[in-house]
C-alpha cells in the first residue's frame, strides 16, 4: 500500500491530496525505510560518476589553499566530468566567494559540490502529471536506439496499473520484432493491454488505431513506443512527426506527455539528444538510464542547467523498482558522494 500511495502522488493522479494539504516531514516508518533502500541504490549505481567526479577533485583541493591557480584547475575538472560549464562556473563563484586562498576539507569540498548542484537540479525535479480531463492520457516515448524506451515503457505500465489505471501499450516500434515481443510481455506481466501489429508496420497506423481503440475502451493512459532514430537523421525524425500528427486525427491534444529517454552513458551525446528531440518531437520531460553502467552522470545536471525540460525518472538498473521518481536532493548527494540532508 506503500507503493500504491507514493506513486499516486507522484503522477498526481486526482485522488491524490494537494501538495499543501499534506503534513511537512512527516513520513511513515515504511516511506523512510523505501527511501533508504532506493537512496543505497541509487548510491550503488552512480558510484562510478561520484567516483570520476570527486576524486581528482578531492585531491586537488585539500593539498592546497585555493588560490587562482587552484580554482582554475578545479574548474577544468568539473567540465570535464560533464557538468557543464555553466554550473562549473557556479561552483568555482561559490569557492571563490567563500573559501578563496584558504584550505578547505574533504567534507566541505563535497557538501558544495553537492549544493550547487542540487540548486541547478531542483527547478527540473518534476513528477509526470496525468491530465485527468484527458482520457485517455497519452505519452509518448521517444529516443534514440538502445536508451531503454521498452524498458522503461513496461516499468511505467507495471507501476501506473498498481494505482489501479487502464492502460494500453502501443507497440510503435515496428523495426523491431524483439521491441514488439518485449512489450507484449511486460503486458502480460502487468495487465495492461498491448496493441501491436506485425514488424514492419506503419507506426503512423498503429498509434491511430491504439489511441482510437483506447478511447473506445475507457482506458486512462496510453503509453506509445517508438523506434529508436537518431536525431541527425532527417527521414527518421519526420517519421516521428507524422506519429503526432496522425494521432492528431484522434485527439488534436495528443501526445500530452512527449518523454525523451536518454542513455547516461552516451555523455555529452546526449546534449544534442534533447536539443533536436526537443525541438522535432515537442519533448516535455525526461527520463534518464542506465545511470549504474558509466561514469558520466554529471551529464544530467549539464542538461538540466542547459534546458530546463523536467526530469521524471531516472534508472540504475534493469528491475522494476530501479526506475524511480527524481529527487534534485538524493541525486546529487549520491552524485557528490555525501549522505544526503533530511
Amino acid at each position: 500500500m506503500a507503493e500504491k500511495g507514493f506513486f499516486r502522488r507522484v503522477l498526481g493522479g486526482n485522488d491524490a491530496p494537494p501538495p499543501e494539504a499534506q503534513p511537512a516531514a512527516t513520513a511513515s516508518p515504511a516511506t523512510e525505510a523505501t527511501r533508504r533502500t532506493w537512496f543505497q541504490r541509487l548510491t550503488s549505481g552512480l558510484s562510478r560518476s561520484a567516483s570520476a567526479l570527486t576524486a581528482s577533485i578531492v585531491a586537488l583541493v585539500t593539498k592546497r589553499k585555493l588560490d587562482a591557480a587552484a580554482l582554475d584547475d578545479l574548474e577544468d575538472m568539473l567540465v570535464k566530468a560533464d557538468l557543464g560549464l555553466a554550473v562549473a562556473t557556479a561552483i568555482i563563484a561559490r569557492l571563490r566567494a567563500d573559501r578563496f586562498d584558504k584550505e578547505i576539507s574533504e567534507e566541505e569540498i563535497k557538501s558544495v559540490l553537492a549544493g550547487e548542484i542540487e540548486r541547478v537540479l531542483a527547478p527540473v525535479a518534476k513528477p509526470l502529471l496525468l491530465d485527468q480531463s484527458k482520457k485517455p492520457h497519452v505519452i509518448l516515448v521517444v529516443g534514440v536506439n538502445g536508451t531503454g524506451k521498452t524498458t522503461t515503457i513496461g516499468k511505467l505500465a507495471a507501476k501506473l496499473k498498481v494505482e489501479g489505471r487502464r492502460v494500453v501499450l502501443a507497440a510503435g516500434d515496428t523495426f523491431r520484432a524483439a521491441a514488439i515481443d518485449q512489450l507484449k510481455i511486460w503486458g502480460e506481466r502487468s495487465g495492461a493491454k498491448v496493441i501491436a501489429r506485425a514488424p514492419g508496420s506503419d507506426a503512423a497506423s498503429l498509434a491511430f488505431e491504439a489511441l482510437t481503440e483506447a478511447r473506445q475502451s475507457g482506458a486512462d493512459v496510453v503509453l506509445i513506443d517508438t523506434a529508436g532514430r537518431l536525431q541527425n537523421r532527417d527521414e527518421l525524425m519526420a517519421e516521428l512527426e507524422k506519429i503526432v500528427r496522425v494521432m492528431r486525427k484522434v485527439d488534436p491534444t495528443a501526445p500530452h506527455s512527449v518523454l525523451l529517454t536518454l542513455d547516461a552513458t552516451t555523455g555529452q551525446n546526449a546534449l544534442s539528444q534533447v536539443e533536436i528531440f526537443g525541438k522535432r518531437a515537442g519533448v516535455t520531460g525526461l527520463v534518464m538510464t542506465k545511470l549504474d553502467g558509466t561514469a558520466r552522470g554529471g551529464i544530467l545536471v549539464a542538461i538540466a542547467g542547459k534546458y530546463g525540460l523536467p526530469v521524471h525518472f531516472i534508472g540504475v538498473g534493469e528491475g522494476i523498482d530501479d526506475l524511480e521518481p527524481f529527487a534534485a536532493r538524493d541525486f546529487a548527494a549520491a552524485l557528490a558522494g555525501i549522505a544526503p540532508a533530511d
